[in-house]
């Protein structure tokens, strides 16, 4: 595993000891790559500088993106934290088995671990640009951590799991970049919405469940060109029946 392709994204972080808290957690563990979504608190203050002690550089050097798509773009895989379970949430990974995933990535491509606010998580709509969930198993009694401790627990798992793959590069599956995997899902979306098979008023019901599948798979450019291969011939059979 290469430490450099672990991005941690943090969505609207809104304590600023918090991130400082990440930052010297990343550097605990050996990464660098801090990106921001829409940051509340500000990254560079005296608190956050506290709390990172002598990680600070990361704090200089963090990443500040407008959403969670344009953070997300040059990642091939993207694991998405969260508490919350039910409807378009299913199908978990505990951190030490997505840092697994991660290791047999990082050889030929950038991944990311996706937080959400301290407050409310991420929401769904965010969830949606990651491949695989990620929950931390805690106790119902209290459930959620705090964001900083999350970090430090999946990047343990992450460093573990590095630690285990060194020297064992070979016949690894280089993925697409999630900037063409999100192109592939929106012209699925387009296509199957025209054909009638996706609810014009809610596409993203059904689209939710490709969306999970795919992301179990991992989808090379050669699967993603498959795939839009059969989307634009879909599009050029349902123009030939709107022809004739």
């Amino acid at each position: 595993m290469k430490s450099e392709n672990v991005a941690v994204v943090l969505v609207e972080p809104q304590g600023p000891l918090n991130i400082g808290s990440v930052c010297r957690a990343m550097m605990n563990f050996g990464f660098s790559d801090l990106r921001l979504v829409n940051p509340v608190a500000d990254h560079l203050c005296d608190d956050a500088r506290r709390m990172a002690v002598k990680a600070s550089a990361l704090l200089e050097g963090a990443w500040i993106f407008s959403d969670l798509q344009s953070a997300l773009s040059d990642c091939r895989l993207a694991m998405g934290t969260t508490r919350r379970f039910g409807k378009y949430r299913e199908d978990f990974l505990h951190p030490d088995d997505a840092a697994k995933e991660f290791a047999s990535v990082t050889f030929s491509g950038r991944v990311a671990w996706v937080f959400g606010r301290e407050d409310k998580g991420l929401e769904t709509a965010e969830l949606d640009l990651c491949q695989r969930f990620v929950t931390i198993p805690t106790d119902d009694a209290c459930p959620s951590m705090n964001l900083a401790q999350s970090v430090s627990i999946c990047l343990y798992e992450t460093a573990r799991a590095r630690a285990r793959a060194i020297g064992k590069t070979g016949g690894r599956k280089t993925f697409s970049s999630l900037e063409v995997v999100e192109g592939m899902f929106q012209h699925m979306r387009s296509t199957l919405t025209d054909i009638g098979f996706l609810d014009p008023q809610n596409p993203d019901h059904i689209l939710r469940s490709f969306r999970r599948i795919f992301g179990r798979a991992g989808l090379n450019d050669r699967e993603v060109r498959i795939l839009r291969g059969l989307w634009s011939r879909l599009d050029w059979l349902n123009n030939q029946r709107r022809d004739h």
